[in-house]
């Protein structure tokens, strides 16, 4: 190939800087496949080679030329356009100024507007005894400071129990009473300026509704957790070894509830309280280890409600029962549960039960086993009527017996 002068534009290949050193220094330019470029003639001796070359280069110069000023263009107008007007420091997304109380506003229906609504009445609950500290959760329930909360929150300590409120403080609590056997506690907090929550009715929850959980689960403060109702009426046997017995006819939810969640409210969709969030289902075989799987259980706020009252106006609580004793070794082949015994004078004999009776539903509920009865009986103040279904001798039968308070 014929030496190159000094003068090419591209004999300088040799010091560029963007050249990788490896590569041979000789640079080729191949002609641009423009159609309106002169075609060149060949050529039958270097001379004229060279020359034709020579012409080609002001053509390349004034394409490469044509190009920059193309893109500088395009560059130029592309920055005006997303730079125009902007000074420096300017935040990213800021766009128009927003207008904080349009923002803030939400339908009253929505769960965020319940959380404003319900948030401001749920507490905090401390309790120290001699087997440590627990933390569980409370709602107000009155204008003069009563909280409601679980009875296991409290432990067996002889210290008074701290509330700590929605923004923070904490004060110490005064304990109006407790029923172990319905795991409530009622509290009394008259510095807690706190409202109160709105009772809603526990009887007419449905299975699909949706609920919010709140709380403290595992110490974090104002956590708020939404699921729907799984089921209603649950039997639930709660409590530790040589403690009492605890039957729930519970609100089944899958909303997240954890340890610290005990005693905090569970809300409907209008921001009324129909359940108190009180047990979960584990797979841990500890009640340390247990974490939430989607199973949580509330005590109906029926229920909650009416023995909380009992313990304000006198500092104890009424046992509902039915009068029976309940055959809890046999089981019938359809199910349901045996009277082994029926109490003279009670509401079972006065409604004409007699010993032997297979009660197979309550209250168009089905009975499978004596929890099931216990549960459901002690879910209703005592006064009620609750309608029975049962079979003597295999036949089917039907009573409305009136319940009435253990000792009446």
């Amino acid at each position: 190939m014929p030496a190159r002068s000094a003068d090419f534009w591209w004999s300088d290949g040799q010091h560029d800087p963007w050249r990788n050193p490896a590569t041979p220094t000789e640079i080729v330019v191949a002609a641009p496949s423009a159609p309106d470029l002169p075609e060149l003639e060949p050529v039958a001796d270097p001379t004229a080679a060279t020359g034709g070359r020579l012409r080609l280069v002001p053509v390349v110069l004034v394409t490469a030329l044509l190009v920059g000023l193309v893109a500088g263009a395009m560059g130029g107008t592309l920055g005006y356009r997303f730079g125009a007007g902007q000074a420096p420091g300017t935040v990213l997304g800021a766009g128009p100024e927003a207008d904080p109380a349009a923002v803030a506003q939400r339908p009253p229906e929505s769960l965020a507007a319940v959380v404003d609504q319900v948030a401001p009445s749920v507490v905090t609950v401390r309790s120290t005894g001699r087997g440590g500290g627990t933390v569980g959760s409370g709602f107000v329930v009155s204008s003069d400071g009563h909280v409601l909360t679980n009875d296991h929150v409290l432990g067996a300590g002889g210290v008074p129990p701290t509330v700590t409120r929605h923004d923070g403080e904490t004060v110490t609590a005064d304990v109006v009473g407790r029923d172990a056997e319905a795991d409530i506690a009622v509290l009394h907090v008259p510095q807690l300026a706190a409202p109160s929550v709105r009772f809603g009715d526990s009887e007419t929850v449905a299975v699909g509704d949706q609920v919010l959980a709140f709380g403290s689960p595992l110490a974090l403060a104002n956590t708020v957790t939404s699921g729907i109702v799984s089921a209603v009426d649950r039997t639930i046997v709660a409590g530790d070894p040589g403690d009492e017995t605890r039957y729930y006819a519970a609100i089944q939810t899958d909303a997240a509830v954890n340890q610290g969640n005990s005693g905090g409210p569970l809300v409907d969709a209008a921001g009324q309280v129909v359940g108190m969030n009180s047990v979960i289902k584990s797979v841990a075989s500890s009640a340390e280890e247990a974490a939430n799987i989607g199973l949580a259980f509330a005590i109906p706020i029926s229920h909650a409600q009416r023995v909380a009252q009992e313990l304000i106006d006198t500092g104890t609580a009424r046992r509902t029962v039915i009068g029976a004793e309940l055959d809890r070794v046999s089981r019938s082949a359809g199910g349901g549960v045996r009277l082994s015994a029926v109490v003279d004078d009670g509401p079972a004999a006065e409604a004409g039960l007699q010993a032997g009776d297979v009660l197979v539903r309550m209250q168009d509920r089905q009975l499978a086993e004596p929890a099931d009865l216990i549960a459901l009986v002690r879910k209703h103040p005592p006064g009620a009527v609750v309608t029975v279904e049962y079979l003597r001798g295999g036949a089917p039968a039907q009573a409305a017996v009136t319940l009435v308070a253990d000792g009446d």
